[in-house]
């Protein structure tokens, strides 16, 4: 897929930069940030450091959608895994865990040391504001990232300059929080409209104002429960949704959207913001993840798109949909490619509902050939117009001073829907939010958070949502209740992350490596 030149010299110096251990003596050919930043070139290599950190496997190149996103919408399909992430059966010692918080700092330390240099070279002012935007946008989301995830962190905002620098105590969740609005509000007046771009891959105004909307509803949901933050929701929502420029719409097809994704194309109108990978790993040039390898339809025949489908759909995922609603059979395969033989697909009976495939990333649809087995190009999308949407009406919903949704609320997720069902969105009818759906506040809110479900599976948000919502407990439980009650008894482990879930759940461990280094560091509640 698209992609930038990552100079070897410049990802050096900024894995150096970032890290957080000290060597006692400075290698001879050590290139230091004063005999570097000197050009703009210099500056777009650091700038492609910053973003390199989004496709490791620590991140969108694997766990967050498959090790982390296991909610009450998909679980980890594979009887022998007791221990793990997956199961909620870990400790503060997990692999998964250190590396995640691991990389999400590199990216911190990366842009912090971009920032620092960002005025050296002698170049195009305006050439630079964008660097420094796109360099706020991301150091902005992976603190999003690490506040979703593990609460009130060490905010650490300038380069480690001694070893003393490495005792940092945890900023608070609402210090992080101003820190990441901060950030955003520079980058939007910094970076390009999409359309100056043309495509996904790098920060944009939409999508910082999407994030913007993003974060305020976190914001407002638990634990900091700040209820301001919901007219900043729907502020930036509206800007997205409002900019004639950019001209965002919905792709009247659903499944194109992953389709897309799969086959190297952009859609800047649907598609706001992608993790990119490109190649199949056969080259030096490439940086592939495992979306679709892992989490796609299971397909043992490798020529048709491989993947372990370890990933299932829950039954409580799948009943959420409308019969007529064909994502639900686009998200939720009803078929699998059972042996490396298999040339036709072979589908499930209609009750079985414990052993589908998530279906969304589909790798048939891959353009580079040969495929990997391990690997794919897939683009992750991070941030869509449909869930620019979403969240206006989620915002708009809670502002509401009346008994009843608003119009303009009910009319966007009725575009949605209406695409879903793949009518034409002009077309009023079977697809429309019911009336008793939108017969108070409170109904509308609950059929909202139903529709984010089965619009936004498996793009890693749904956790986030349940627990800003207060629901995260409470619906995992009842998740595993029913597979326990309807799965055949080969298939009553896929309960097990349900059952296995607590309080202490709702946010990761502080990794026990960092807890030894950093002495100023308090655990996590339950750790």
């Amino acid at each position: 897929m698209k992609s930038l030149y990552i100079s070897f010299f410049a990802l050096s110096l900024l894995t150096l930069g970032a890290c957080e251990k000290f060597l006692k003596t400075e290698p001879s050919d050590f290139l230091a940030p004063s005999n570097y930043f000197t050009t703009e070139k210099d500056l777009n290599n650091a700038l492609t450091g910053v973003y390199e950190v989004l496709g490791h496997s620590a991140l969108y190149g694997d766990y967050i959608f498959y090790q982390y996103d296991i909610t009450d919408e998909g679980v980890y399909g594979h009887a022998a895994l007791t221990n793990g992430v997956q199961v909620y059966n870990f400790a503060p010692s997990n692999p998964q865990i250190d590396a995640t918080w691991r990389a999400l700092y590199v990216g911190i330390g990366r842009a912090n040391l971009l920032l620092e240099n960002i005025n050296k070279p002698d170049m195009n002012e305006n050439k630079r504001n964008i660097i420094e935007g796109e360099t706020l946008f991301l150091r902005a989301y992976y603190y999003f990232l690490l506040a979703q995830n593990w609460g009130g962190v060490p905010l650490i905002l300038e380069t480690t300059k001694t070893a003393d620098d490495t005792q940092r105590p945890r900023a608070s969740l609402a210090q992080v929080y101003e820190q990441i609005l901060t950030d955003l509000k520079k980058s939007e007046s910094l970076v390009q409209p999409i359309g100056a771009l043309g495509f996904g891959g790098r920060a944009n105004k939409s999508a910082v104002r999407g994030m913007l909307a993003r974060v305020c509803l976190h914001m407002a949901g638990y634990p900091l429960k700040d209820q301001s933050k919901y007219a900043e929701a729907k502020y930036w929502a509206a800007k997205v949704i409002n900019d004639t420029e950019a001209g965002h719409e919905l792709n009247p097809s659903y499944e194109q959207v992953f389709i897309n994704l799969a086959a190297d194309k952009y859609d800047i109108k649907e598609s706001i913001f992608e993790v990119e990978f490109w190649g199949n790993r056969s080259d030096a040039y490439s940086e592939s993840g495992r979306l679709g390898t892992r989490n796609g339809i299971r397909c043992l025949n490798p020529d048709l798109g491989y993947s372990l489908g370890r990933i299932n759909a829950t039954p409580r995922l799948y009943q959420r949909y409308d019969e007529q609603d064909k994502r639900r059979d686009w998200n939720i395969a009803p078929f699998i490619y059972p042996s490396a033989s298999s040339v036709t697909p072979v589908y499930w009976a209609p009750e079985n509902l414990w052993q589908r495939s998530s279906g969304k990333y589909r790798r048939q649809y891959e353009v580079v050939k040969p495929q990997s087995t391990s690997f794919s190009p897939i683009n992750y999308p991070i941030m869509r117009y449909a869930d620019i949407l979403l969240m206006f009406a989620e915002a708009d919903n809670e502002l509401s001073t009346t008994s009843m949704p608003s119009d303009s609320a009910v009319n966007f997720v009725n575009l949605i829907r209406r695409r879903g069902f793949g009518l034409p969105m002009d077309q009023a009818g079977i697809a429309d939010v019911s009336a008793g759906d939108r017969s108070s506040k409170a109904s509308f809110q609950a059929f909202l958070r139903d529709e984010r479900s089965r619009e936004l599976c498996f793009e890693g948000l749904r956790k986030g949502d349940l627990i800003r919502w207060e629901k995260f407990i409470s619906e995992m439980r009842a998740t595993a209740s029913e597979i326990d009650m309807i799965a055949v008894s080969g298939y009553k482990f896929e309960a097990r992350a349900g059952f296995n879930v607590s309080e202490k759940h709702l946010l990761f461990p502080i990794p026990s490596d960092e807890m030894s280094l950093n002495r100023l560091l308090k655990q996590n509640p339950g750790w």
